[in-house]
């Protein structure tokens, strides 16, 4: 039996057996209910662009380290233009999708709503990104996209104004490539060694698990929090992840990488009555910690990988965005919620948008 039988068919089962009340339906953080900040009538400057070509071809992508050592941390500047050169149309629309949810919400023009739904519903059509035929570029272009995509649709989906009740039949359409998606995701990223698995499965859980409360799959959300638990677990007594001490050079942005993903699934976990705070002698607030402190001083890590580090993404405010819903599963101390204030807002397509918004509202009044 292949692991994707072994995972989902035991939750089919239940759910053919028990129905949907078997659990309560899966829910976002209570920022994601957030209505539309204003409705203004008319389209205004939008102009909705053309539909970036569905991607239905082989997910076979040179990676912008080719070349490298194992370590996996020298930039091939050629071949990182090439990589983004054949993923222009994939990129395109994530940060698309999430631009438009994201003018939506504060706006509530229809056209930017119908122009969003046009763009998804294009590549759900064309069941985009379903290749089978991949490689490990490939396979990461595909979550981190439904981690996009699935990410953003959440507000919509959940927020109190209720845009999608007079669209039910393309968001069932789009909803359901979604479930494909994270269905061939799980395929993708299960059943790794433990010294393969790094950000790049962390970053897996957290589009599954945003496509399983976008969809309400209880089986998707239970693979997100083992593969959460596989991760929390592999967080040493200082707070390193060995595989991301690989990454020399990179060792620290790395780690720093690994927290978004990870601390999204821990706030939609515990949201769900799942709390993965103490797992691993509260192994992400450990990680989190030992992240903040190595930028503050990277010699730690120096002194455990030998490697002077690369500081160069670290100066980036959008590289932090996982202080949003870190610090509504912890009690940040006074200095690193001062770190975070002083960041704000944190706008990450990746993860759906404007954090800031759904996990400290109160933000802009205090600025």
């Amino acid at each position: 039996m292949t692991a994707f039988k072994r995972i989902f068919r035991p939750a089919l089962l239940g759910l053919a057996l028990c129905g949907s009340a078997a659990h309560a339906a899966l829910v976002p953080p209570q920022g994601y209910y957030e209505g539309i900040e204003k409705l203004k009538t008319g389209d205004g400057n939008f102009r909705c662009e053309a539909v970036p070509q569905p991607y239905t071809g082989a997910l076979q992508f040179r990676s912008k380290y080719e070349g490298s050592d194992k370590a996996r941390a020298t930039l091939n500047a050629s071949s990182e233009k090439a990589f983004r050169k054949s993923t222009e149309d994939i990129t395109t629309l994530e940060k698309g999708v999430s631009k438009m949810i994201g003018q939506y919400m504060r706006d509530g023009r229809p056209a930017q709503l119908e122009c969003a739904l046009a763009w998804l519903g294009s590549w759900a059509r064309a069941d985009a990104l379903m290749s089978t035929d991949y490689n490990h570029t490939g396979k990461s272009m595909r979550k981190w996209a439904l981690g996009s995509m699935s990410g953003s649709w959440l507000r919509l989906k959940f927020s109190n104004s209720q845009p999608l009740a007079a669209h039910q039949a393309e968001a069932e359409l789009i909803e359901k490539w979604f479930a494909r998606l994270a269905e061939q995701t799980v395929r993708d990223w299960s059943d790794l060694p433990l010294e393969k698995i790094n950000n790049h499965s962390y970053w897996a859980a957290w589009a599954v698990m945003a496509t399983a409360v976008a969809t309400d799959r209880r089986d998707l959300f239970d693979w997100a929090v083992k593969e959460y638990r596989i991760g929390a677990n592999q967080v040493d007594a200082q707070g390193f992840l060995p595989n991301e001490l690989k990454r020399k050079q990179r060792a620290l942005a790395y780690h720093n990488y690994a927290l978004p993903p990870l601390a999204m699934i821990a706030s939609f976990a515990q949201v769900n009555g799942v709390d993965v705070r103490s797992e691993n002698d509260n192994a992400l607030q450990r990680l989190a910690q030992r992240v903040l402190a190595g930028v503050k001083d990277p010699s730690t890590f120096k002194a455990r990988n030998g490697e002077k580090q690369d500081m160069q993404d670290l100066k980036i405010d959008s590289k932090y965005s996982w202080m949003e819903p870190y610090c509504s599963l912890y009690a940040c101390s006074a200095d690193t919620l001062q770190r975070k204030r002083g960041m704000q807002p944190f706008n990450s397509f990746r993860l759906g948008g404007d954090l800031t918004r759904v996990y400290d509202p109160s933000a802009e009044a205090r600025k």
